[in-house]
């Protein structure tokens, strides 16, 4: 049992990177993925705008890029990348956790926000193709949250490495 609980802070630190990872990433999934459809749906009406709907299809993948930035961070910060695995404490295990947990969620919700602002620009190039700049701005303002979450778990993230707990 004591051995188990002089690993739990580790455990945690690595649940939070997992999450940022995992949740960040399966919301650019679901938004990569309906933005896809609808990219699909123009391209076949006129194949002319595959590049304008691909780079608004891909605008959503970029949280699943931030998650895996907060994860690798953290796993380093704690020795699991290329070192010798930190001997942390609980409340320092938690600290880490709950870095990590910004990007975790922030990244899930915008991600797939940001699928259905992207499959609307879509539809708005679909009908009006030299509104392609204008068109980039509305999945662009979800994007912000995103960069926001990113920064918060970043600034926490090296707040924790520096506690001396």
């Amino acid at each position: 049992m004591n051995s188990l609980m002089s690993n739990m802070g580790l455990a945690f630190a690595i649940l939070g990177a997992a999450l940022a990872a995992c949740l960040a990433g399966a919301g650019s999934a679901v938004g990569v993925g309906v933005a896809g459809q609808a990219a699909a749906g123009i391209t076949t009406e006129d194949p002319n705008k595959f590049s304008k709907a691909l780079i608004l299809q891909l605008l959503p993948g970029t949280q699943g890029i931030y998650g895996l930035i907060i994860a690798f961070f953290c796993l380093n910060q704690v020795g699991l990348v290329g070192g010798t695995p930190a001997d942390l404490s609980l409340a320092k295990g938690v600290m880490y956790f709950c870095a990590c947990l910004p990007m975790a969620i922030a990244g899930l919700v915008s991600a797939m926000y940001q699928g259905k602002a992207s499959v609307a620009s879509i539809s708005m190039i679909a009908k009006r193709p030299d509104q392609f700049g204008k068109a980039m701005i509305f999945p662009a303002m979800v994007e912000t949250y995103a960069i926001l979450a990113l920064l918060i778990s970043l600034l926490a993230l090296i707040g924790v490495g520096g506690a001396n707990i």
